[in-house]
């Protein structure tokens, strides 16, 4: 799923698919840490780990 373009309208989204967007926005930074060399693939593992069990989310293989 692609993030919310803002232009469709933030406020127009339920809680939940505000939190949706937050996990997808946070994973996406995570994602680029570890493209840049920012931190370790076991440190990205594992706060995507952790961010997808404290945000309710499913973790895709």
């Amino acid at each position: 799923m692609e993030p919310v373009n803002e232009a469709k309208g933030w406020s127009s989204l339920s809680h939940d698919e505000k939190n949706h967007e937050l996990y997808l926005k946070q994973k996406a930074l995570l994602d680029q840490f570890l493209e840049k060399g920012a931190i370790t693939k076991a440190q990205h593992d594992k706060s995507l780990r952790d961010l997808t069990e404290k945000m309710g989310e499913q973790q895709t293989p």
